[in-house]
């Protein structure tokens, strides 16, 4: 089979990324349990409130899955599949867009929750138990930022990936010549 050179460049770019955001998705699970370990259930973090906590950052671990490993390798099969049934190829700019939106917001996405899960996590730790005021508190209490930057990534990911979805959607009914 022919694979364009474009495609094996993201092949593999993609499956190097899936790699490291897997042992990356290791470590956040670890993280995860060595940290939740600070916060033990006591008189004073009675046990929702541990719960609450750590919540934010027990759930890194998986979205750094699902996002850095599970959908780029989904996309790479899906383009993988499409040339084998004959689907047209997509091109060189529509890979290259996709790649420049998707694996740095996803980036960004994993290390906004490890943010939010610490900034929670530390602040119950030094005694504030007011999670209103520890989320009040995020971005260093703007609102304006975190909109922002939450905003900025999630649409850069999205967008990103809807790129690739709907060229590859348009090559499913063109045939390679």
């Amino acid at each position: 089979m022919n694979i364009p050179a474009y495609y094996r460049a993201f092949y593999r770019l993609y499956l190097r990324f899936s790699i490291v955001m897997m042992i990356a998705a290791l470590l956040m699970g670890i993280l995860f349990q060595e940290s939740s370990k600070k916060a033990p259930i006591s008189e004073m973090l009675p046990a929702g409130a541990h719960l609450e906590s750590v919540f934010g950052l027990s759930l890194v671990h998986g979205h750094t899955f699902l996002i850095g490993a599970l959908i780029p390798l989904a996309v790479t099969w899906m383009l993988f599949l499409g040339l084998q049934m004959g689907f047209a190829p997509l091109s060189e700019k529509t890979l290259r867009w996709t790649s420049r939106l998707y694996l740095p917001s996803s980036v960004v996405a994993v290390l906004l929750m490890l943010y939010k899960g610490y900034h929670f996590l530390l602040g119950v730790r030094s005694g504030i138990l007011d999670l209103a005021a520890l989320n009040t508190s995020l971005f260093l209490g703007s609102h304006a930022l975190r909109a922002s930057v939450y905003g900025l990534t999630h649409t850069a990911m999205a967008v990103g990936l809807s790129i690739v979805l709907i060229a590859f959607w348009k090559s499913m009914n063109k045939s390679q010549a």
